[in-house]
């Protein structure tokens, strides 16, 4: 069985939210689907197994200080893939 993430609240107000993510090895989310567009910025080299809808399974590798968005209504499960602890800082829109 994994641990999940810790996701760590950092900043809330009307227009953005601001959370970190820290994942142990074998750590994830659990399935979510966002209701904001959203940024990612990887705060250490990431290996991500990202579980998606309809049994498909993708391997992402992202390195420290690199960013990505997507769009709201992105539905998967996170999973840490790596050896080492990953962590990013995730920035939702929310207007």
């Amino acid at each position: 069985m994994c641990d999940d993430a810790t996701a760590t609240p950092l900043l809330s107000h009307d227009q953005t939210r601001v959370t970190r993510f820290d994942f142990a090895p074998g750590a994830q989310t659990g399935w979510h689907v966002h209701d904001y567009d959203y940024v990612i910025v990887a705060l250490t080299d990431m290996t991500m197994r990202l579980e998606l809808p309809g049994g498909e399974v993708r391997e992402v590798t992202t390195p420290a200080g690199a960013a990505y968005r997507r769009e709201a209504g992105t539905e998967h499960n996170v999973i840490n893939a790596g050896t080492a602890p990953m962590s990013f800082v995730e920035v939702e829109f929310l207007r």
